[in-house]
């Protein structure tokens, strides 16, 4: 009983002690084992999703093509919406009784007149809902187009020509770009205004 309650010895002591510092690394020999088992590192921060570093953005020759795609929309609902406003305001006036002139007028004039302008309401209509059908069609991307609208308009505000220059001989060419449809045609923007400033800037002859 003695001989159990009896101190340590140094040699005791010492083996002890190189037992303790030797359990880290056999700590961690089983973690990087672990680690090259699974083909990944605890300590080592795994890289970030592609899109974290930045937002991507819409290629240019991608852009132009939807921005083609939104005019068509915006142009096909045009006729639509057009012939529906005539149609009702024809409708609408003839199922009017009227007994006297209008305005010192006839009335079937004022109701033709009337039918157009209801004509040319729709037209102006059929665009914006054109734009709007076709932006509930592309809401997932709509970020990122109206990112590249943005910027295409800085471009067109920045590089377009001065109007106030402008004469019967030498118009602005195409002042809000609404004609571009591809870098190609971008390009080509870009050299009519150059030609517009120097048209503009030659002495009269």
């Amino acid at each position: 009983m003695a001989s159990l309650l009896r101190a340590p010895t140094a040699q005791a002591s010492q083996a002890l002690r190189h037992r303790l510092a030797s359990t880290p690394s056999v700590l961690l020999i089983s973690q990087q084992r672990w680690a090259s088992s699974t083909g990944t590192s605890p300590d080592i921060k795994q890289p970030p999703e592609a899109g974290a570093q930045g937002p991507a953005k819409l290629p240019w020759p991608q852009y132009f093509k939807i921005r083609k795609n939104k005019r068509n929309w915006e142009v096909a609902a045009t006729i639509p919406s057009s012939l529906l406003s005539f149609a009702g305001a024809i409708s609408y006036f003839s199922s009017l009784e009227t007994t006297g002139p209008i305005f010192g007028a006839d009335p079937m004039f004022v109701y033709a007149a009337g039918s157009v302008a209801c004509m040319g309401l729709g037209s102006l209509l059929g665009p914006i809902i054109g734009g709007s059908i076709w932006r509930a069609s592309h809401r997932k991307s709509l970020a990122l187009i109206e990112e590249r609208e943005r910027e295409f308009y800085n471009h067109i505000i920045k590089n377009r020509v001065d109007p106030s220059r402008q004469s019967p001989v030498n118009p602005v060419p195409d002042y809000y770009g609404e004609k571009i449809g591809s870098l190609a045609q971008y390009r080509q923007w870009l050299r009519d205004q150059a030609r517009f400033r120097r048209k503009a800037t030659l002495p009269e002859e």
